[in-house]
């Protein structure tokens, strides 16, 4: 209403200043370059982009709910997003979906991993819908400085393109919503695309206009660590945006499609979450600590070692911890350096299974 008044505004001291004067009106040729976007543009990028990404709306069984951003995973209909964005409908709520072109389609939650902050759902009835697949980049190939494309429904605004680059790579971030959820560990693409609540479940492309990650956390002014940018009410973006890199979406994606929960690997160790700084301590006392038998108890860790790093990452806290463990799949050997009465040794661990979020 401001823009349309001040416009208002000139237009009519034009006019009035113009009465029975002579006026000739300019008109300047197109800009070749312009009109015509070249290859790789964000221009480009956006048009190509935009049909595969969707808004989605969430209503939960009581009328509560929220919009969020997910995109075209297959031609099965399956489309790729974050749990939190879905989570409100999953149990008797409504899911919509809408294209870019305003055609609008029901569709069902196939799984979700609140761990990982990811979700795939489904079209219920996919005919007529033109499903053109977003290509998948490699994020572990990404570099800091990389130029990123982010796309999504900021506050509801559908077909929102915003531009940036990548900030930081394996940046630990623990998000919440809020509520009354478990937190979900990501070891995040960090971005200063502008991502708004809204964007989440949305794509971080690349130069190429492949997914690198999927939109999924701000860091508001206000502090107390990264928030979900799907939720409704938070603060808007200040240029700190988290994205789950597309290597471990890509991964968690083919789990939920397969099995319908999500699959976790684990040291099976219990570790402290509030101490940072010093690393990742394992807490508790016997075996409740370390479970027996378990990974972690294999490599020889108690109650009371200090994990400082995981191959070759820094170790400074739990969430930290399971970032980086959870980058990795059931079955992966690592190497972890840890501290026991001021003394540094290393263990390798070969890491377990965990499947679904209730345990």
């Amino acid at each position: 209403m401001i823009a349309g008044g001040v416009g208002g505004g000139v237009g009519y001291w034009a006019a009035d200043k113009g009465v029975g004067e002579s006026s000739t009106t300019l008109s300047s040729s197109g800009d070749p370059k312009t009109e015509s976007r070249s290859p790789g543009s964000v221009a480009d990028i956006a048009s190509k982009a935009l049909p595969s990404v969707v808004t989605i709306e969430a209503q939960s069984s009581n009328g509560e709910g929220g919009t969020g951003t997910g995109f075209v995973y297959d031609k099965q209909g399956h489309i790729l997003t974050n749990n939190h964005v879905v989570a409100s409908a999953a149990d008797s709520g409504k899911l919509a979906v809408t294209f870019s072109d305003g055609k609008q389609y029901d569709a069902e939650v196939v799984g979700r991993a609140q761990g990982y902050d990811v979700a795939v759902i489904k079209l219920k009835n996919p005919s007529g819908a033109k499903l053109r697949p977003l290509p998948l980049g490699d994020s572990d190939r990404t570099a800091v400085g990389d130029a990123t494309v982010a796309i999504g429904a900021p506050f509801g605004l559908s077909g929102t393109v915003t531009t940036g680059i990548v900030s930081a790579k394996k940046r630990p971030v623990a998000s919440s919503d809020g509520g009354n959820g478990k937190a979900s560990y990501m070891s995040a693409l960090q971005t200063d695309a502008s991502i708004n609540p809204g964007n989440s479940g949305g794509p971080l492309l690349n130069a190429q206009g492949a997914v690198i990650g999927i939109n999924s956390a701000i860091q508001s002014a206000g502090g107390g660590g990264g928030g979900f940018g799907g939720g409704q009410g938070q603060a808007g973006s200040i240029g700190l945006g988290f994205a789950i890199p597309v290597n471990q979406a890509k991964n968690v994606a083919e789990q939920l499609i397969k099995y319908r929960t999500p699959v976790y690997p684990v040291i099976q160790a219990t570790v402290n979450m509030k101490d940072t700084g010093q690393g990742a301590k394992i807490d508790g006392s016997g075996s409740e600590a370390v479970t027996p038998g378990g990974p972690a108890d294999k490599a020889g860790l108690k109650a009371g070692d200090v994990i400082t790093k995981l191959d070759d990452t820094k170790i400074d806290s739990g969430p930290t911890l399971i970032s980086e463990i959870w980058t990795h799949r059931p079955g992966d050997k690592v190497t972890v350096t840890y501290t026991r009465d001021g003394k540094t040794t290393t263990a390798q661990i070969v890491l377990g299974e965990r499947r679904g979020d209730n345990s």
